[in-house]
């Protein structure tokens, strides 16, 4: 197994807590470089997980040769500029989602990565759990879905917190609406024909609290709600999913990037059943996935196509409630 050498742009809160943990798990990924605009910080990440080399700047880590696949875990407003810089390296790039604020800027993106024979994936660690496969192997048995509602709930947080501010493209749809319009449209593989959608603002001009109804090729109908509204800065959260179909339900109650010992509900045909999946830390699986196409092994199994759809999307969801 050819382990591919990554290098880390930043040093943000999801990097240390979810991703490079996962890098860590990860049978393929050799934790090779991570940069920081403080070189002490840099250093902190480097002692602390392991990376050969620490830099000080972005600039130097993509300078590097040896670097050959890049976590971009920057502010939403700073995507499309570091991915597009470690593209025009040739460097392969795993984003954090959303991919970018707009779909014109994430088609950019997908079209630098074409014009430099790399890769770019949308760091969407949960559709690689097999829990989200369980799921929509299960779909056929429903019969013709008629109703998907996804939510996506967290505390709120301090307004320090770059989810908060419009500066940096914070709010519930840009953090964790993204995750619930991708699982709609992850599950019926198909892009909402009409969308609707309302919102609550902060006074910071984010929105607190976005909720929406979509309708789909073949009338499949969706909602999405998505909010910072629990307890500040308790890190509490909601995650739901219920697929209705002609014959039956699921339902899953697990949440995004949830690893362990799992479980969701399908009842078909009056039959109610508990399914379990076994789940490793999605973080790994998505590094893993990645490092497999970069050695030739396989191809993205988040195709910039359903990127770009997800990215559309949003826009369209963004339009309706003014941001």
């Amino acid at each position: 197994m050819r382990k591919i050498n990554w290098g880390v742009l930043g040093t943000a809160g999801i990097a240390r807590g979810q991703t490079i943990p996962g890098m860590v798990l990860a049978e393929n990924c050799n934790l090779y470089a991570i940069a920081g605009r403080s070189m002490a910080k840099a250093e902190d990440y480097r002692r602390e997980f392991g990376f050969e080399v620490a830099y000080d700047s972005y600039e130097a880590l993509l300078s590097d040769p040896k670097v050959e696949a890049v976590y971009i875990p920057l502010p939403n407003q700073l995507h499309r500029e570091w991915a597009m810089k470690a593209l025009n390296a040739r460097k392969h790039v795993l984003c954090e989602k959303p991919l970018a604020p707009t779909a014109k800027e994430a088609a950019e993106m997908v079209a630098c990565a074409e014009a430099n024979g790399v890769y770019l994936m949308e760091a969407f660690a949960y559709l690689h759990s097999p829990l989200t496969a369980a799921i929509k192997a299960e779909l056929p048995r429903l019969g013709r879905i008629l109703y998907v509602d996804s939510s996506f709930m967290t505390s709120d947080y301090d307004v320090s917190n770059i989810r908060m501010r419009r500066e940096t493209c914070g709010g519930a749809l840009y953090d964790l609406g993204c995750y619930c319009l991708s699982q709609i449209q992850w599950l019926l593989d198909a892009e909402p024909e009409t969308v609707q959608a309302v919102a609550q603002f902060s006074d910071r001009k984010v929105d607190a609290v976005t909720t929406g109804l979509m309708t789909f090729p073949g009338g499949a109908r969706a909602t999405f709600s998505c909010g910072m509204v629990l307890a500040t800065e308790q890190n509490q959260r909601v995650d739901r999913c219920l697929i209705r179909g002609e014959r039956g339900y699921i339902l899953n109650a697990c949440a995004f990037n949830q690893c362990g010992e799992l479980s969701y509900t399908v009842c078909v045909d009056g039959v109610t059943e508990t399914r379990a999946v076994s789940v490793r830390q999605n973080y790994a699986l998505e590094v893993e996935q990645l490092g497999r196409c970069i050695a030739g092994d396989e191809r993205p199994f988040v195709t910039n196509a359903f990127s770009l759809r997800n990215a559309r999307t949003i826009d369209r969801v963004l339009e309706e409630i003014g941001y």
